[in-house]
């Protein structure tokens, strides 16, 4: 039996590639607007890294990627929930 290889996404702040399961997903849907961790649609990676989820034009960055302007209600529960991970290795390929 094969197994998978992982699948890579990469990090919109650092630019390098890290297994998925190891990123922070941001998804902006046509019917429910932007989520976190779950949906299909447009997305974003950021790594769990403090360099990356600290960097003062990560709200810049997310705009760009999901092609919108973010609401200042999802940009506090964007920063609570990144408050909540703690410092990952900076592994990048």
């Amino acid at each position: 039996m094969t197994t998978q290889a992982p699948i890579m996404r990469i990090c919109i702040s650092c630019r390098k590639t890290y297994d998925r399961k190891h990123l922070i997903k941001i998804t902006k849907d046509y019917k429910q607007g932007i989520m976190l961790q779950k949906g299909m649609g447009r997305s974003a990676y950021i790594c769990k890294s403090k360099k990356c989820f600290s960097d003062s034009k990560i709200i810049k960055k997310l705009q760009k990627a999901l092609k919108t302007s973010l609401e200042t209600e999802f940009i506090d529960i964007f920063e609570k929930e990144i408050t909540s991970y703690n410092d990952y290795p900076n592994k990048g390929i």
